[in-house]
């Protein structure tokens, strides 16, 4: 042997072929760097083979080999350690086969014990939604496991008072139930208040109680309930439509007996302050519900403080404020719509129509930035005005806020499909890193007594742990800090001339009645355009029929040189379910220039929500190379006054013009 890897002491344990003796980051990323180096440098034993002269040994063979690997794993080194000098994160850990099925909304870091050493809280799902679990992470290792009834929806700390020592609170969000840990042990379960049932399923199965309808007869009614009825059904009754003919009866007797509950699931989970704004405020739990409300909690008696309603299920909570004095709340829901609420409403104040399906939703400062299906994050003010939109180079699967409180820095993380997570400060890129897998979910936050450290779960259950480093300073893609350039170049402004100064004199000598023929002006073109609408309306000259019991649409389309054209009418009925009959069409224009094979035809019914496309052919007769208006009528049959009509300028026939 050449060389001799020194074994760990028994102190240390084993994982991932790495050597961590205890939670101390850089203390362990510096001897693990030099044990990696030693390892590359030495322990690389040449291949002995015999050589054919006598005399000859294994020694130069060996010698040679033994300086290859050495250059070898000196360029290899150089590579990586220049690499990881560029980057602005310590790798810390890596475990591709932790078994963390989680997301975003599931991973917190706290101080659950309040001595100082942040843990890591994790709601996994578990392999395939089966089997989930509350672990909580103490550096790479599992510190405590526990099983959970449901799936869970999200997790959260808050302090539910002031007395010291000043502990954390965990609360857990799984089904209709809210776990509440002091101390990682179980100390309170709020659940959601049920339902009121429907009272069609009730009636249908007090009746198959009393054995007055057979399995097969409560089956069709309850989908008949189900398709139709605005309350939803029981999950009884859910489960029960699920079952095959023969599981029926038997899933009746059992169940015939008990009363009917309906209850709601929580989908989302957040945090709001109650009264003070700092860090280490009393906080109210927000919870929103598969039944379209949003309910606060009191944070010690766990009461319901305040119940707002949405128009769809909310998937994603931001919250800021205080609830004691004002606040405010983003709800991005299932609708593909950002409802706005605060403190005096209990609808929503201000709505965002996005064009696709949110992704996340991260406040930062006063942006709301959301990602979409379109492969985009969008910025937006708490009034729905859009500032920006930056497109991305893969689909959104995870965002989180990254909060550098040391550098007052607060950005959107992003985790892609295509294994990138990319950091953004409003539209401008800060950072990229490159996971192995595609990530997960994201948590930026104090990890042990580190500050800003970076956890990553990847799809395929690997847990990735990134340091900040201290020095790091993120700029933005374009190298620039700053203003813009463009806002120190001088304005090349002009001389006041003599003519600007009179202007001048004359405006402020004779403002008031300049403002008065303004506004007389002003006032003037309004009645104008408010006659001339009115006419339209009478006359119908509007392409579009303004009566509610007659709504159509017409527009025309000229194609052709000529001297024939092809004259195609679109014609639509928008009507949600009326069908528009008995309509005609007639054309108006000057037969010395125009002939049309017939210039008055009936329409056929008009099916609401279809385009029908309506054709015929003018032939143009003069060869002088003038044109014409053809006046387009739509009526209805015992009506002379038209219900809409359209005025077609028409081309000048260039075949004609050319002969």
């Amino acid at each position: 042997m050449l060389g001799r890897v020194t074994a760990p002491p028994p102190d240390a344990t084993q994982e991932g072929g790495q050597r961590i003796p205890q939670w101390g980051f850089r203390g362990w990323l510096g001897k693990l760097r030099a044990r990696n180096l030693r390892v590359r440098a030495y322990h690389r034993p040449g291949t002995i083979e015999r050589c054919a002269a006598p005399g000859a040994g294994p020694v130069a063979r060996t010698t040679s080999a033994k300086m290859a690997a050495a250059s070898s794993s000196d360029s290899d080194s150089g590579r990586a350690e220049s690499k990881e000098a560029n980057s602005k994160w310590l790798d810390a850990h890596y475990d591709p086969v932790a078994n963390i099925h989680t997301f975003s909304a599931c991973l917190v870091l706290a101080d659950l014990h309040g001595d100082g050493e942040h843990k890591l809280v994790v709601g996994d799902l578990g392999p395939s939604g089966q089997q989930p679990r509350l672990k909580v992470l103490k550096g790479p290792t599992v510190l405590t496991e526990s099983p959970l009834p449901a799936l869970p929806a999200a997790a959260a700390t808050f302090l539910m008072e002031q007395h010291e020592p000043q502990a954390p609170a965990l609360a857990l969000a799984s089904g209709p139930c809210v776990y509440v840990y002091k101390n990682l042990r179980p100390y309170f379960k709020f659940s959601l208040p049920p339902l009121p049932p429907n009272p069609l399923e009730q009636d249908l199965w007090h009746q198959a109680k009393e054995d007055r309808i057979d399995p097969l007869t409560l089956k069709e009614m309850l989908e008949g309930i189900r398709e139709k009825a605005e309350v939803p059904l029981s999950v009884q009754s859910l489960r029960f439509l699920q079952l095959e003919l023969s599981e029926m009866e038997a899933f009746v007797n059992q169940h015939k007996s008990k009363t009917i509950k309906r209850q709601t699931v929580i989908t989302t989970m957040t945090t709001l302050k109650k009264n003070l704004s700092d860090e280490d405020a009393v906080s109210c739990l927000v919870l929103g519900c598969e039944n379209k409300e949003l309910l606060v909690l009191d944070p010690e008696a766990f009461t319901i403080l305040a119940k707002m309603s949405l128009p769809s299920v909310p998937v994603f909570l931001e919250a800021s404020g205080q609830f004691d004095v004002e606040f405010r709340l983003a709800a991005a829901c299932r609708n593909g719509n950002i409802y706005i609420l605060r403190r005096d409403s209990k609808h929503p104040k201000y709505c965002i129509e996005l064009s696709a399906q949110p992704v996340g939703l991260v406040r930062v400062h006063k942006v709301l930035v959301v990602g979409s299906t379109e492969d985009s994050l969008h910025g937006f003010t708490h009034k729905g005005k859009k500032l920006w939109t930056v497109q991305m180079p893969a689909a959104i699967l995870t965002m989180n806020l990254l909060d550098q409180r040391s550098r007052g820095l607060q950005a959107v993380m992003a985790g892609l499909a295509n294994g990138e997570v990319r950091i953004y400060r409003d539209k401008a890129l800060l950072n990229i890193i490159r996971a192995p897998d595609a990530v997960t979910s994201l948590c930026f936050g104090r990890y042990g007594r580190e500050e800003n450290t970076l956890i990553m779960t990847t799809r395929g259950g690997g847990l990735i742990i990134k340091i900040l480093k201290r020095t790091a300073v993120f700029v933005e893609a374009g190298g620039e800090v700053g203003p813009p350039p463009a806002q120190a170049t001088k304005l090349n402004v002009p001389r006041k001339t003599r003519l600007y100064v009179d202007q001048t004199l004359r405006e402020r000598e004779a403002g008031t009645a300049m403002h008065r023929a303004f506004q007389t002006d002003l006032y003037l073109l309004r009645l104008r355009t408010a006659r001339a609408y009115v006419q339209a309306l009478e006359s119908s000259l509007s392409p579009m029929s303004m009566t509610a019991r007659e709504p159509l649409k017409l527009h025309a389309v000229v194609q052709g040189l000529g001297p024939i054209f092809k004259l195609t009418l679109h014609l639509q009925n928008p009507s949600t379910a009326r069908p528009a009959l008995g309509l005609l069409i007639c054309f108006l224009y000057n037969e010395a220039l125009y002939a049309l094979p017939q210039a008055f035809f009936k329409v056929p019914l008009l099916v609401p929500g279809l385009n029908y496309p309506l054709e015929t052919f003018v032939e143009s007769l003069s060869d002088k190379g003038i044109s014409d208006i053809i006046k387009v009528l739509v009526l209805r049959e015992g009506q002379s006054a038209p219900l809409l009509s359209a005025h077609i300028n028409m081309p000048v026939s260039e075949g004609l013009a050319a002969a």
